[in-house]
C-alpha cells in the first residue's frame, strides 16, 4: 500500500534527507587513492549519529554496515572492507539516515584520483539520468513517466539501464510502495500523489544492462564498471522538492 505523507511527517523527512545529504558530502571529503571503505564507513556512521540520527542501513536485513560502498562492477549493496581504493577506480556510496523514525535515503558515484573520460562520462549520465527522469513530475504523474525517461536518457549514451534493482517509497520504512523502476513506458504504473515520498535511483552500467546478484553481492555480468545516483524526492501538486 503506498502511504501519503502528512505535512508533519514531511517536515521530519526534510530534516532525515538533510542529513542524509550532507553525511555523503562529508564522506566525499575523503575519497582518494589509498583509504579504505572501511574507513568512509566510519566516516558516515559517525556523522549521522552526531547529528541525532541512526543509519537505516545498519543491520537492515543483516547489512553490517552503515554505507554500501561499491567499487566498479559492483552495482549496490558492496559491503566496507579494508581494501585500499586505487587511483582510477569509481565507487558508489549509497546511504540513509533515520531521523526521529524517518528515514532519507540518497546515493552518488565518485572518482577515485583521476579516471578516464568514459567513465567519468557515465557518471555523469548517470547524474543527469536523475534530474531527467523528475522533468515535469508532479501529482497526476505516473510512475512509468520516470521510469521511461531515464531509460531513454540513459541508452541515448549507449549506457545499460538495470533492470533487476529498482527505487521506492521512503518513509517510516527504507523500502515502502511503490516500487520505481529506472525503465519502462510513460503512462503507466502507479499514479504519483501530493505528499508521496519516493526514492528516484538510476544504476547504470557501461557496458551489458545484466547483472549477477548473489546474497548481497550485486555485479555486472560483464564485468563493466556501474555508476549509482539516488535522491529521496517529495512529490508536489506542481513538481518535486528533492529531500535529500
Amino acid at each position: 500500500m503506498i502511504k501519503i505523507k502528512t505535512d508533519k511527517e514531511i517536515e521530519i523527512m526534510r530534516k532525515a534527507g538533510e542529513i542524509t545529504k550532507n553525511t555523503l558530502l562529508e564522506v566525499e571529503k575523503y575519497i582518494k587513492p589509498g583509504v579504505t571503505t572501511r574507513e568512509l564507513n566510519k566516516i558516515a556512521h559517525d556523522y549521522i549519529v552526531k547529528h541525532n540520527a541512526r543509519p537505516s542501513f545498519l543491520h537492515y536485513g543483516g547489512f553490517p554496515a552503515s554505507i554500501c560502498a561499491s567499487v566498479n562492477d559492483v552495482v549496490v549493496h558492496g559491503f566496507p572492507n579494508d581494501e585500499p581504493l586505487k587511483e582510477g577506480d569509481i565507487i558508489s556510496i549509497d546511504v540513509g539516515a533515520c531521523y526521529e523514525g524517518y528515514h532519507g535515503d540518497s546515493a552518488r558515484t565518485f572518482a577515485v584520483g583521476k579516471i578516464d573520460e568514459i567513465k567519468q562520462k557515465l557518471i555523469d549520465v548517470t547524474k543527469q539520468s536523475f534530474f531527467e527522469g523528475i522533468k515535469g513530475i508532479k501529482a497526476g504523474s505516473r510512475v512509468g513517466d520516470i521510469s521511461s525517461q531515464v531509460q531513454n536518457y540513459v541508452e541515448k549514451y549507449g549506457f545499460g539501464v538495470v533492470r533487476d534493482m529498482v527505487g521506492h517509497g521512503v518513509g517510516r520504512n527504507l523500502h515502502e510502495d511503490p516500487n520505481v523502476p529506472n525503465y519502462g513506458y510513460a503512462g503507466l504504473g502507479p499514479v504519483l500523489k501530493k505528499n508521496m515520498v519516493i526514492a528516484v535511483e538510476p544504476m547504470v552500467t557501461m557496458g551489458d544492462y545484466h547483472i549477477n546478484i548473489n546474497g548481497w553481492d550485486v555485479r555486472t555480468v560483464d564485468g563493466s564498471v556501474a555508476a549509482h545516483y539516488e535522491n529521496t524526492i517529495l512529490i508536489t501538486e506542481t513538481g518535486v522538492e528533492i529531500l535529500t
